[in-house]
């Protein structure tokens, strides 16, 4: 019988007094009893809801695929000082912001190395640094990255920009000279007898690909312009020294040009683009053979993907690939630049 029938019951009992206050002490009784089971079964219910809550929050996160647990696991097994460098192709202030932000990218990529930009002063600085070990992985142009290749053995060409599988020169000249655009080879004879600078000795892109265009032209660097041919040092001198006219012509890489270009910093009135050359292979990052022994295995591939993961959609990334002047990078691989191994040879620069 439930505890409203027996209050009902009661009540209809002769002895009123009797009746009501037995009916008070059952309805106490069967009232707060109810209470009670109420209480304890809202308790229960608020328990298993909340339960149910927090499963269908845990529910409705993803779990992180097991592939990125041991993706992050392994990172954070890696340890040691990654000393990073670069030829000094550009104004030296752009190159300590384009570096230090990689170092820092890099430093999160893999949390516990520590990530460390080391400049120095010349390409062969560059290729010095890592011969001895000083650097661990380096940005070098085609020449500088075979020939720090070939004095370190099992060194490995790891990552390079989109660019730098088709990547060209620029040869410029001072609108004084009257020399006009041209479009083929042949035309590179009309430097002849004009003073000429290329960038560094060891570029790339401001010497040994310029050089070697210029020589199948039938332009022989060594007599055919007017005096010695000049080495500015850099891409962005290279152009300062052809505007202000110290050398009238001269050639740099085809990224620095565009950049000063599209940033207002060529003076269209003074120097002008006359040539862009056909496409070669060229910059590329190259690591030390022993990355996985030092720093964990797995390192070097953990490196790569670090590179190939820099996303344009992303403003830490985007930042990056800004300074950089590309869209992405891409994997690479030593045999790529077999081609400027063998300029290199044929005109003195690789023993």
């Amino acid at each position: 019988m439930t505890a409203t029938s027996r209050c009902a019951s009661w009540r209809t009992t002769n002895t009123l007094v009797l009746a009501i206050a037995l009916a008070l002490a059952l309805l106490s009784a069967a009232c707060g009893g109810s209470d009670d089971a109420s209480s304890t079964t809202s308790t229960a219910a608020d328990r298993a809801d909340q339960t149910g809550q927090t499963a269908s929050s845990e529910a409705s996160t993803p779990a992180a695929p097991a592939s990125t647990d041991e993706e992050n696991e392994a990172a954070s097994s890696f340890s040691g000082e990654l000393r990073i460098g670069a030829i000094p192709d550009q104004d030296p202030e752009k190159l300590a912001r384009l570096y230090g932000e990689l170092a820092t990218y890099l430093g999160k990529a893999l949390p516990s190395v520590d990530v460390t930009y080391v400049p120095v002063t010349d390409y062969q600085g560059a290729v010095s640094g890592f011969k001895v070990g000083d650097l661990d992985l380096v940005w070098f142009g085609g020449l500088t990255g075979v020939q720090a290749r070939l004095e370190v053995d099992g060194a490995k060409a790891l990552v390079q920009r989109d660019i730098d599988a088709e990547f060209t020169s620029v040869f410029i000249a001072n609108t004084s000279t009257g020399i006009e655009p041209f479009d083929s080879l042949p035309g590179l004879q009309t430097l002849a007898g004009h003073s000429f600078t290329f960038g560094s000795e060891s570029s790339t892109s401001g010497r040994l690909m310029p050089q070697s265009f210029l020589t199948g032209a039938g332009v022989e660097a060594k007599d055919a312009f007017r005096g010695p041919a000049g080495f500015s040092g850099s891409h962005d001198k290279t152009i300062e020294l052809v505007e202000s006219g110290t050398y009238e012509t001269g050639v740099l890489n085809s990224q620095v040009w565009d950049s000063r270009v599209a940033e207002g910093k060529v003076d269209p009135a003074k120097v002008i683009e006359v040539f862009r050359t056909p496409a070669y292979y060229d910059y590329h990052w190259v690591a030390q053979p022993d990355l996985d022994a030092r720093f964990g295995e797995g390192f070097e591939a953990a490196l790569v993907d670090a590179f190939l993961a820099l996303d344009a959609s992303d403003p830490a990334g985007a930042a990056i690939l800004e300074l950089f002047a590309a869209k992405r990078f891409i994997p690479t691989e030593n045999g790529n630049y077999a081609a400027i191994e063998a300029v290199g040879r044929e005109i003195g620069l690789i023993n």
